[in-house]
């Protein structure tokens, strides 16, 4: 440093006066350490966490709430200070639990949305509460919405706006490239919902009453695409946790859903229209399907996922009134299924058209699962379904190495195929299931199923019809 340069080679001799050379060697040290502080922690205009963190490590880090301090603009307490942070808290959003937040989050939203690289942040330690909406795109490139804190909706359906829907609660329309992530919690207030007397054995008596039944599903993309939504504690969804509908390119890892066993009809996660689906590395327990993949749905990828208690994963229910579905190209590997109704399921309507083909379950370990492994074709919410001469066809579905322990009050694997359909090219490898407590039923159960096995099954599976059947009858209504 000059300064310190300087001071080296100026000329002390012996004569020097004492008292001049302290007051000398006081100065250098003063103004040595001054510089040697504006070199290491020069400020950063724009940088909200460079008062507090070393240069090392300058970037802003979205899942941390922004520091109030002066952002250059003269107002030291400013939430907001990047330019690409958009903070529900400056535009009025206060996060208590009971103000309604509404109006904060759409502001923010179209802002954030039409800012390249934008964030809509809501910080942790604050709870916020949002009636239904509906964010709609198209966004800049690289928008996130940033979920650190809780986010709800008003508790129950005696709280929900009169005028809003109660079939969903967040939608997100017609974006592209978005993120939704975050270390927070969206809470569903759920329960309110589940007591309905129309949900299934809530009526007096465990009977189902008539009455309103409408609930929402609490996350709800529609026609987006090359989403990622990942991190997020979701709990006690009234429905659905989280839906997508005529989306293209989902990413979803690292969620924890959550929801009581006997909450209706909340599956954890849904896709239907949806084509090339990643779901990884999660944990989903609730009262329905763990995962439901239903109809236009393909090149689905499910993996390192634990499920349970619930239903299971299933392809379905397809085929309701008489509809054509069509899925394809689904893969489940490596995944627990414990304490739940069903594993691994096919289900679909009696009467509808289509088909289910090329399926592959493999590396499922199953703990205390009723109907481990199941192809019914003849779902029905009562008992007053009749028969009908059509129906999705399922065939090329894979089952290798599913292995674990059964409810024993139903046969382990079950394939129930439509009588004028049949099911075509059922292939089992190395499947061993064996009764959590009890003894072994000995019976798996097949009709109009045709397949092959790879290896000895346990228990062992002799109603597996070798081979295909003599004709299927060529007709568009299977076809996709």
């Amino acid at each position: 440093m000059e300064f310190t340069q300087r001071f080296v080679h100026f000329p002390i001799t012996r004569t020097l006066n004492p008292i001049l050379f302290s007051i000398l060697f006081l100065f250098f040290i003063s103004n040595s350490n001054s510089v040697h502080g504006r070199h290491h922690f020069q400020k950063k205009q724009g940088n909200p966490t460079s008062s507090n963190v070393s240069p090392q490590n300058p970037s802003y880090a979205p899942s941390l709430p922004p520091s109030p301090i002066d952002n250059g603009d003269g107002n030291p307490n400013d939430p907001n200070p990047d330019p690409c942070i958009f903070d529900v808290r400056s535009y009025g959003a206060v996060g208590d639990c009971s103000t309604d937040d509404t109006q904060a989050f759409i502001e923010a939203w179209n802002e954030a949305c039409q800012t390249e690289s934008g964030t809509l942040l809501a910080p942790s330690d604050y709870n916020f509460t949002i009636t239904s909406t509906i964010f709609s795109g198209p966004c800049k490139p690289g928008f996130t919405f940033q979920i650190d804190g809780t986010l709800m909706p008003p508790d129950g359906p005696d709280c929900w706006p009169n005028d809003d829907s109660k079939k969903q609660w967040l939608v997100f329309y017609r974006v592209d490239g978005m993120a939704l992530q975050g270390n927070g919690l969206i809470e569903g207030n759920g329960e309110k919902w589940w007591d309905l007397p129309c949900k299934p054995h809530r009526g007096p008596n465990g009977s189902t009453l008539p009455g309103p039944c409408d609930s929402p599903a609490l996350i709800r993309f529609f026609d987006c695409s090359n989403l990622h939504v990942q991190g997020l504690r979701i709990h006690n969804s009234p429905q659905f946790h989280v839906k997508f509908d005529a989306c293209e390119n989902v990413l979803i890892e690292n969620l924890f859903i959550d929801s009581p066993a006997l909450s209706p009809n909340t599956d954890g996660i849904h896709v239907e229209n949806t084509k090339f689906v990643g779901i990884y590395n999660s944990v989903i327990r609730n009262g329905d399907d763990c995962v439901s993949i239903g109809a236009g749905c393909s090149h689905v990828d499910i993996e390192n996922i634990t499920c349970g208690p619930g239903h299971g994963i299933s392809i379905g229910s397809l085929g309701v009134h008489h509809t054509q579905a069509c899925v394809s190209n689904v893969t489940v590997t490596n995944v627990v299924i414990k304490n739940s109704d069903n594993g691994v399921r096919i289900k679909t309507w009696q009467g509808g058209m289509g088909s289910v083909t090329f399926i592959t379950f493999e590396s499922v370990l199953m703990e205390n699962v009723r109907n481990c492994i199941i192809i019914d074709q003849y779902y029905c919410f009562t008992k007053g379904c009749t028969n009908q001469t059509s129906a999705v066809f399922v065939s090329d579905v894979a089952y290798r190495n599913i292995k674990g322990t059964y409810d024993v009050r139903s046969p382990p694997m079950h394939f129930a195929c439509s009588d004028t359909v049949p099911c075509t090219n059922i292939t089992l490898s190395e499947v061993e299931l064996l009764p959590y407590e009890g003894e072994m039923v000995a019976d798996p159960f097949c009709w109009n199923a045709y397949g092959g096995m790879e290896t000895l099954t346990i228990p062992p599976i002799t109603c597996l019809q070798d081979g295909a059947p003599q004709s299927i009858e060529e007709s568009t209504v299977y076809r996709c």
